[in-house]
């Protein structure tokens, strides 16, 4: 069994909050407690991801109580399932998992397809470009046709 913390500036980042979370991690007994922060954009826009002292904070705590610790908190890479429908693949993908916009350029290579699918999405109102930290995300707008499947060209 393993854990993930994802640590949250001001929500669950202070030393009795990390104390707390590492005794109830601690009686788990888990193989391994990952420690993450958000890397893509959350729901919330108040949302921030811990500093680095906090990060090393909940580590500390965390190794002291005698738990097997790693971190996640850096970019996960553009490594996505393909399985030919180009359309479909990126909605399933965007509806869970926002992707930076050079891992969707990459996907599209791999798929032979042009930038001009993602125009269409967003025309159609099915996709929607957010900015988080510096990095231009695609998110599927749900709400929109939810769960229907239309080719768009």
């Amino acid at each position: 069994m393993t854990t993930e913390t994802m640590l949250v500036e001001d929500l669950n980042d202070n030393v009795e909050e990390l104390n707390g979370i590492a005794e109830l991690i601690a009686e788990v007994r888990p193989a391994v407690s990952y420690i993450s922060i958000p890397t893509r954009p959350p729901v919330e826009t108040w949302v921030k991801g811990a500093s680095e002292d906090r990060i090393n904070a909940a580590y500390q705590i965390l190794s002291s109580k005698g738990v097997e610790t790693e971190y996640i908190i850096g970019y996960e890479g553009p490594a996505f399932a393909f399985t030919g429908n180009v359309e479909e693949d990126l909605l399933s993908i965007t509806s869970v998992h926002p992707m930076r916009e050079d891992a969707v350029r990459e996907f599209l290579a791999k798929a032979s397809a042009e930038w001009e699918l993602i125009e269409n999405l967003m025309e159609a109102d099915r996709l929607v470009a957010v900015d988080y930290e510096g990095r231009k995300f695609y998110v599927r707008k749900l709400g929109t046709d939810r769960g229907k499947s239309r080719a768009i060209r």
